[in-house]
Order: C-alpha cells, then sequence, then structure tokens
C-alpha cells in the first residue's frame, strides 16, 4: 500500500477513471448484462475510493479494487429487486471469483456490439456506443448529433433500459450477424476517435487518450475479424490521422492546414504501418467507405516523397466517396479537391449543387471553403460573408484565428 495522501489518492482515482473506466463497465455489464446497474455499481465502488483511499493509501491494484467493491454493490442492487432479477444469474455472479491483479479481460467489444443489437433503436446505437464504452458525456454527444443534453440522456436511459430488457448477449457476433451490426461499432469508434482528434495540440490527456483508445479498438477489431475490409480501412485511417498529429499545429500554436503541414513532422512509422494496413484492406476485394478515406489521407502521404499534393487522385477518390456514401461532407472535400484541379469557379459550381442539403447550413466547414474559394475568384464581399459565418461557427480559438487572418489579407488575396 502506498501513503496516505489524499490529493494523491484524489489525482490516482481520476487518473483510473479517465483510462479504465469504460474498460471495467463493461467487464461488470458482461456479467451482469445490466448496463446501466453497472455503470451505478462502478461510480459507487469510486465514491467509497474517494471515502477510503486518502485514510487507508491507493491499493497497489485500484482496477482490481475497485471491480471487486464494484460488483459486491451489483450484487446488492441485484439482491433489493430480486421481483426483476433472475436467482440463477444472480447466484452465478455471486459464486464468480474476480480476476486475477492485472488480469481484467477487456469486453468493450462485445459491449459495443452488444449496443448495436437490431433490437436498438438505429438512430441511437452509436450514441449509446459512445456513453458506455468510449465514455464521453450526454451533452458532448448530444451536440454532435444535433440534440439536446436532456433529450439525448433520456433516449440513452430507455437504450439501456432496451438492453437489460430484451436479453441481448454481451459477445462479438457470428459472421452471419456482422452485416447488420459491424458498421454502427466502425462508426461509432470513428466517432471516439474524431472527438479525441478536436484537441489538435494533443494538450487536453482525456481527448488524447480517447484518440488512443480508439485505435486499440480499432486494432482489436482487426484482431478479431481479420477478413473484414473496413476494420482495417478504419485502423488505416486513424493512423493515418495520428501520424499527423505533430503538424497540426506550429510552435507559436498556430492551427496549420493538411496541406501547408511540414510532412517531415509526420509520424513515419505510423504511416508505414497505415500503408501497410490499407494494402491489407485493399487485399480483400471489398472496397467501403473507410478504406475510401484512408486512400484519400494515403494520397496526401505522396507529398512526403513527391513535394507535390496529388489533386487528381485525391479528386477521383472523394468522388468515389461520394457516390458510395452521398455524404455532404464528402462532396465539400470533393469541391475542394476540384478547385485545385480545374479552378475555384470550378469548386464554386461543385458547392452550388449541394446547397439544397440543408444540413450544410450548419456545417462550418463549408463556410469555410466556400470563403476561400470566393476569396480566389476575388469575390472578396461575399468571401468576408462566408469567412464571418465560418470564424462564428468555430470553436477552436486556433482555427478562428487563422480564418481571421484569412479574411484580414482579402484585399491582397483578390489581386
Amino acid at each position: 500500500m502506498s501513503i496516505p495522501d489524499e490529493n494523491g489518492s484524489v489525482g490516482v482515482i481520476a487518473d483510473v477513471a479517465r483510462r479504465s473506466r469504460a474498460r471495467l463497465v463493461a467487464f461488470l455489464a458482461a456479467q451482469s448484462r445490466d448496463v446501466a446497474a453497472a455503470e451505478d455499481a462502478l461510480q459507487e465502488a469510486f465514491e467509497s475510493a474517494l471515502s477510503a483511499w486518502p485514510k487507508a493509501g491507493c491499493p497497489d491494484n485500484p482496477e482490481a479494487w475497485l471491480l471487486t467493491v464494484a460488483r459486491r454493490k451489483l450484487i446488492d442492487r441485484m439482491r433489493r429487486n430480486r421481483d426483476s432479477s433472475d436467482p440463477e444469474e444472480l447466484d452465478r455472479l455471486a459464486a464468480e471469483a474476480g480476476p486475477e491483479p492485472d488480469g481484467i479481460p477487456d469486453r468493450r467489444l462485445a459491449l459495443l456490439f452488444a449496443c448495436s443489437h437490431p433490437a436498438i433503436d438505429a438512430a441511437i446505437r452509436a450514441p449509446l456506443m459512445l456513453q458506455v464504452v468510449l465514455g464521453l458525456q450526454a451533452s458532448q454527444i448530444a451536440s454532435a448529433f444535433l440534440m439536446s443534453p436532456a433529450a439525448m440522456a433520456q433516449r440513452l436511459v430507455r437504450a439501456k433500459a432496451k438492453i437489460r430488457h430484451a436479453g441481448i448477449p454481451f459477445r462479438v457476433p457470428e459472421r452471419a450477424e456482422l452485416a447488420e451490426r459491424l458498421d454502427g461499432v466502425l462508426d461509432a469508434v470513428y466517432a471516439g476517435f474524431t472527438e479525441g482528434w478536436v484537441d489538435a495540440a494533443g494538450t487536453d490527456e482525456a481527448r488524447r487518450e480517447l484518440a488512443e483508445e480508439a485505435i486499440f479498438l480499432g486494432r482489436m477489431l482487426t484482431e478479431l475479424l481479420p477478413d473484414e475490409p473496413e476494420a482495417w480501412g478504419l485502423l488505416a485511417l486513424m493512423l493515418y490521422a495520428q501520424a499527423r498529429r505533430p503538424a497540426r499545429r506550429n510552435q507559436q500554436g498556430e492551427f496549420v492546414p493538411l496541406t501547408e503541414q511540414d510532412a517531415a513532422q509526420w509520424d513515419s512509422v505510423m504511416i508505414e504501418e497505415a500503408e501497410t494496413t490499407l494494402r491489407r484492406a485493399g487485399g480483400l476485394a471489398q472496397l467501403g467507405r473507410f478504406q475510401l478515406e484512408a486512400a484519400i489521407q494515403s494520397a496526401h502521404v505522396e507529398r512526403r516523397r513527391t513535394g507535390k499534393i496529388a489533386w487528381s487522385a485525391i479528386l477521383d477518390l472523394y468522388s468515389a466517396l461520394v457516390k458510395l456514401t452521398g455524404s455532404p461532407v464528402a462532396a465539400i472535400n470533393r469541391a475542394v479537391a476540384l478547385a485545385e484541379v480545374e479552378g475555384a469557379h470550378a469548386g464554386l459550381d461543385a458547392l452550388a449543387a449541394i446547397e439544397v442539403d440543408e444540413r450544410i447550413e450548419a456545417y462550418q466547414p463549408y463556410w469555410a471553403a466556400r470563403a476561400e474559394l470566393l476569396a480566389r475568384t476575388g469575390n472578396r464581399e461575399e468571401a468576408s460573408q462566408a469567412y464571418e459565418i465560418a470564424i462564428g461557427m468555430e470553436s477552436d480559438p486556433a482555427v478562428r484565428q487563422f480564418l481571421e487572418k484569412r479574411r484580414a489579407i482579402l484585399p491582397r488575396a483578390a489581386n
């Protein structure tokens, strides 16, 4: 046992909560088949730790201590609710021995697939996975899905109750069941990675670890499902993006767009792994969204070798992605690539073609792209208006500053 120290104990508890909460919830939920009860029991275990550890010192294995306490609280909770509990399940849970130190199995993939079960409303599957497996708060999830935090929280509660009442199993499904469930799992893992990717400089430890956890889950998916090309495609995409993290801000902390990043700062080892992973996906001969997105990143990587951006290849890949997914986000990126190949007016025409999609009105990158292309054509007034909207919608101070600088040079850019 370590020397009792309140501040040190609280720090350890916060660190364990950040690093291990989702893994512990998944393990408890797999045993109890009740996500909400597992979350509540673990929360009570953390509260017990806050009371006990400052006095007695931190245990040698904090995760095992928390799991033991949480299991006891889970059993107590089930005993208090015998009317809704299966006596055999209660006896099984009470009889099970705890795992050996450092031997807590990772059940997060099983929990991901439980959350993606067909009995769960398709619209809530990804938010549910983001909360219970990757630890995002309802308010964070709500903003990503354009919903109020209260409404999102209510839907998440109902989804967890559905898992319990429907008796949904916590396991990786058989091959025949994967088609309707794997896509949702991949989407959730990528959404978790994207949430971690928001912190470009990597100074937010929780967000940085979220991105790393998403990559870890991506690796687990490829190990469990080695014949699923989109699992490999997703892993490649995340690796390409993570490899660029050191170059996303300069020494002054200013935002650096992808096309202007110093390629020498990219993580060459991670890029090589991404390339190998993408080739593995391509060898399975079944093209999908994540493979195309990873291939676009691979095309950008060509700049390390040639010194030039392969815009024609990038345009072809975005065209394929738009055709496959119909995504307005892909269409915006295609318009930007088209502008590089055929000129700013062609890019603006492509943007105009997707303006009928009401979703882009609230999508900040659309306004940033429109502003840049308008500036290139010399339309300073409309470009300034578009920049103003993009700046107002941007939450990252460094990106706002970058856009403000772009707007400030409009008179020169229009010459």
